[in-house]
């Protein structure tokens, strides 16, 4: 099997993927798309997305993933569904290695994204979208009016609880520890709004029928354990950026995430990086579509002056 070359690859199919290598193959350009799982990324695993635009009755996040590639192909993007193994992005032609082939291009887009910690509880993933969630913005409208526990302590889990504080019955905050770690602005806000904090504590188990009922929960300094009925738990103890492959080919962040402004270069030229394995304030998927236009905004920049370079050196 030879190498396969392309003017772009995109390694990652999620929405900020498929954008990019959509917007890369309007421009003219020859495209692929380097997935190891199906389209969408995260967003194929959530059920029901009703805030990303155009959707009035929301939308299943596999059947948006889908779509997004459908839409792709029409102006012949390709998509290759094996794991990347290696890549070689200092040099030209990018190299990529992966389980279904050799590949080559002139511009990489890194799309890999990022997914959410998990407590690692039994039944924790087979409760994923039937009670347990890892982003109050995009399922919280699920839970108005019902009970609902947030984990963890800083700040993306006390802004989860304050969104729900909106929404919800009652919120709870679950913290092993007797402190916040999120903005001191947050804790009266906290209390303003509602949120029962239970300090020194851990959940331990998850009580089922079909959907989450509840939770256990653990009081570290007792052993005391005591069980909370829940509609809801959203898990908000940070996210694990998928870039490790990339490590040492590009700068990363002390937490991984790829380093790269609002233009989507990164520290290497003719590479990018969009979604939610980049630095950024916000990870949403209308954030990671924005993205994708911008990074292939500047890929064709990169395309055009290494263009007019060798024309120059000929």
């Amino acid at each position: 099997m030879g190498v396969k070359h392309y003017d772009v690859i995109v390694i990652g199919g999620g929405p900020g993927g498929y954008t990019a290598a959509l917007y890369c193959a309007r421009s003219g350009r020859s495209v692929a798309v380097l997935e190891k799982l199906s389209a969408g990324g995260q967003m194929a695993t959530t059920d029901r997305i009703d805030n990303y635009p155009g959707f009035e009755e929301g939308i299943d996040g596999f059947e948006l993933g889908e779509r997004m590639e459908r839409q792709a192909w029409r102006f012949g993007v390709s998509t290759v569904y094996g794991e990347v193994r290696s890549v070689e992005l200092a040099g030209r032609p990018k190299r990529i290695e992966s389980t279904e082939g050799s590949f080559e291009a002139e511009a990489v887009i890194l799309a890999t994204g990022a997914f959410p910690r998990e407590l690692g509880l039994p039944d924790e993933q087979a409760l994923r979208g039937r009670g347990v969630a890892y982003c109050a913005a995009c399922d919280g409208m699920l839970y108005r009016g019902k009970t609902v526990v947030v984990n963890g302590g800083g700040n993306t889990a006390v802004g989860d609880a304050l969104y729900l504080a909106k929404l919800c019955k009652k919120v709870y905050l679950v913290h092993r520890r007797d402190e916040l770690r999120a903005s001191a602005v947050y804790r009266d806000a906290l209390r303003e709004n509602g949120v029962e904090i239970l300090w020194n504590s851990r959940i331990t188990a998850l009580r089922k029928e079909k959907r989450l009922t509840g939770v256990e929960v653990e009081d570290l300094r007792t052993g005391a354990r005591r069980e909370l009925f829940c509609d809801g738990l959203f898990v908000a103890i940070g996210r694990v950026p998928d870039t490790a492959l990339f490590a040492g080919q590009v700068e990363l962040d002390p937490s991984g995430y790829i380093v790269a402004d609002e233009t989507t270069r990164t520290s290497v030229p003719g590479v990018f990086a969009v979604g939610d394995a980049r630095t950024k304030a916000v990870r949403q998927i209308v954030t990671a579509v924005a993205d994708g236009a911008v990074a292939a905004h500047y890929a064709e920049e990169f395309l055009l002056e290494d263009a007019v370079k060798d024309k120059n050196l000929s």
